[in-house]
């Protein structure tokens, strides 16, 4: 999967203060010890983010592209370009906060079992940095998710 969705106007404000791709790819490389993706580059044109590197995991490349996606003006992010070491791994499941949410909430959805939700929090490290603070449109990943 390489495209992901996101509401325009919710996320971090960093667009608009100067060299966009840099603005990006500086709040992408800042979590570069918990996700590295080598060779990253980024392109913002317009409402999408363009990204291209390699990434270790394909956890890596989607938190590379929920950090843009979670910034105010961005709609769309393309992280095909964006290699896997191990392209035979598994893709994990991708949820977008709604009003009234708790990631209690969306931990007993996914997994039947609310008390779960500091694996969703985990997971998220690089858009949630408070689980009492997620907001309507923000996109997270859901770990370990099986059907």
């Amino acid at each position: 999967m390489g495209f992901f969705d996101f509401f325009k106007d919710a996320g971090k404000k960093l667009l608009g203060k100067g060299d966009d791709n840099v603005a990006v790819k500086n709040e992408i490389e800042a979590h570069n010890k918990t996700m590295p993706i080598e060779g990253l580059d980024v392109v913002v044109d317009g409402d999408t983010v363009i990204l291209k590197g390699t990434a270790k995991s394909a956890a890596d490349r989607a938190k590379a592209a929920l950090i843009a996606g979670n910034i105010e003006g961005i709609t769309k992010v393309d992280a095909e370009g964006v290699s896997l070491e191990d392209e035979a791994e598994i893709m994990d499941m991708y949820y977008e906060i709604q009003k009234g949410d708790t990631l209690w909430k969306v931990a007993d959805i996914y997994y039947k079992d609310g008390s779960r939700y500091p694996e969703i929090v985990e997971a998220n490290l690089e858009v949630i940095k408070d689980a009492d603070k997620i907001y309507p449109g923000q996109m997270i990943r859901i770990p370990n998710f099986t059907a």
